[in-house]
C-alpha cells in the first residue's frame, strides 16, 4: 500500500513545553493504523496538528501529493479528511436525521452547490433520503426522529460517526471510538468500523486505549511517549516490544 499521509520531524509545543519530539511516520492508503500509549503521551495533540486544529511548530505533513504542513483545516476536509472526537460532537437539540441533513447540506455547499435558507425547514428530499440511508447503515433509521440528547452514549457516537461519513473521507481520524462504551457496544462500533473499512476502502486512524479494539482494528501501531514515537510496527510486534512493556508499567497489553 502507497503512503496517504506522509509526517516528517513533527514538533509541537505550548510555551516551553513540548509536546510532540520529532515525530515521523507514514499512513497507508487502505489500512488501519492506531496511535497508543499512557495519558499525556501527546496522542490528542498529534491528531489535532495533522487535522489543522492546531499548527505545527516545525516539521513537514504531506497527504498524497499536497503539502498541508500550513493547510487550514477546513480544506484539509475537502482534500479527505474526517475527524470524530472523544466526547461526540453532535446538535443535541436536533434529531438524529437532522443532524445528517445539515451534513449533506454542508457538504453540497462545500461542492459549490447553491443552497438556499429555505433549506433551514424544508430540506431537499435527496438530502433526506441520503440521511435516511446513511442511518440505516449504522444502525439508527429507527432512532431518526430521536433528539441526538436523547441518544445514548453508543449510539451519540453512531451518528458522530455518519456525520464524519458524509464527506466521503479517504481518511478517517478517530479519537477514542469506544471511551466510556459497554463491552457490548464496544464490539458493535469495533465490527461497525471494519465493515465500514472493508466496504469503502477508507484509511482509518485511531488512538485508543482499549487494546482489544486496536489489535481488532489496526494494520500497524505507532506508541508515542511524552511525546516521542518509540516504535512503530505490526500488533505483535508491538505487543512484544520489551521497551513497550515498560512504558506500560509491566501490564499486559491486551489491557493496557
Amino acid at each position: 500500500m502507497e503512503p496517504l499521509l506522509r509526517v516528517s520531524s513533527l514538533f509541537k509545543n505550548y510555551g516551553s513545553h513540548v509536546v510532540l519530539k520529532d515525530v515521523t511516520f507514514d499512513v497507508r492508503n487502505g489500512e488501519g493504523f492506531a496511535i497508543i500509549g499512557p495519558n499525556g503521551a501527546g496522542k490528542t495533540t498529534l491528531f489535532k496538528t495533522l487535522t489543522g486544529e492546531v499548527a505545527a511548530n516545525s516539521g513537514t505533513m504531506h497527504f498524497g501529493e499536497t503539502d498541508i504542513t500550513t493547510l487550514p483545516a477546513h480544506l484539509r476536509i475537502r482534500l479527505g479528511f474526517g475527524r470524530t472526537f472523544q466526547v461526540a460532537r453532535v446538535f443535541k437539540e436536533f434529531t438524529a436525521i437532522e443532524n445528517l441533513v445539515i451534513a449533506i447540506e454542508a457538504r453540497r455547499k462545500n461542492e459549490g452547490a447553491r443552497v438556499g435558507s429555505w433549506l433551514a425547514w424544508r430540506p431537499a428530499r435527496v438530502d433526506v433520503e441520503e440521511a435516511m440511508e446513511r442511518l440505516a447503515d449504522i444502525g439508527l433509521a429507527e432512532k431518526r426522529f430521536i433528539e441526538a440528547r436523547h441518544l445514548s452514549h453508543g449510539d451519540k457516537k453512531k451518528l458522530e460517526l455518519a456525520i464524519a461519513l458524509t464527506s466521503e473521507p479517504r481518511v478517517l481520524m478517530l479519537d477514542e471510538p469506544t471511551a466510556g462504551m459497554s463491552p457490548a457496544e464496544r464490539r458493535q462500533a469495533v465490527d461497525l468500523l471494519q465493515r465500514i473499512r472493508q466496504e469503502r476502502g477508507i484509511t482509518l486512524m485511531l488512538t485508543e486505549h482499549d487494546m482489544d479494539v486496536v489489535f481488532n482494528l489496526a494494520d500497524r501501531i505507532l506508541v508515542l511517549n511524552y511525546g516521542e514515537v518509540i516504535t512503530t510496527g505490526v500488533p505483535q510486534a508491538v505487543r512484544n516490544d520489551p521497551h513497550v512493556a515498560e512504558i506500560y508499567l509491566g501490564r499486559e497489553m491486551s489491557h493496557a
